[in-house]
């Protein structure tokens, strides 16, 4: 399975100490310079950032069409573009990625798409994790917005 990731959920989960997870459910994980640079270098005390530069099963890959970057920019952030770039020329199963606008921008990509809570939704359907509440608490306790709908609709799939 080919997965790209965004920062956000990256930042998110390194957040709740669970970036691992990625791992588990992936194996490899590829982002783009501008997501690495945006979790490693831009805010090294980040959460996540001396995780991101030491995992052996992150890799970091820079998107050959500059053009459909620079196209997707107008409206999204570096490492957003990036990401969807990155996950169509390595004809990725899924982006991971959190914000509105760019999971539109998947959409009419064709790419599929999945965020942080369908992650964690996801490692418990697998059995990483046994149960997400907590961690959904903890993800908005630390500033991770997520509305009350769909907080209770998860935890609903979640069978908690």
């Amino acid at each position: 399975m080919i997965v790209v990731s965004d920062a956000t959920p990256l930042i998110a989960l390194a957040k709740i100490h669970h970036l691992l997870l990625l791992r588990e459910l992936f194996g490899i994980l590829y982002v783009p310079q501008a997501v690495f640079d945006e979790v490693t270098a831009s805010a090294p005390t980040r959460p996540g950032a001396n995780a991101v530069r030491r995992a052996d099963w992150i890799l970091v890959r820079i998107p050959v069409d500059k053009s459909k970057v620079a196209y997707l920019r107008a409206d999204l952030d570096p490492g957003e573009a990036e990401a969807l770039v990155l996950a169509e020329e390595l004809h990725a199963d899924w982006v991971l990625i959190d914000e509105i606008k760019a999971r539109l921008a998947a959409e009419n990509l064709g790419i599929k798409y999945i965020g942080t809570v369908g992650l964690l939704l996801l490692a418990k359907q697998r059995g990483y994790v046994s149960a997400i509440k907590p961690l959904l608490d903890t993800l908005r306790s630390r500033k991770f917005y997520l509305s009350d709908r769909v907080y209770q609709g998860v935890l609903c799939q979640a069978g908690e």
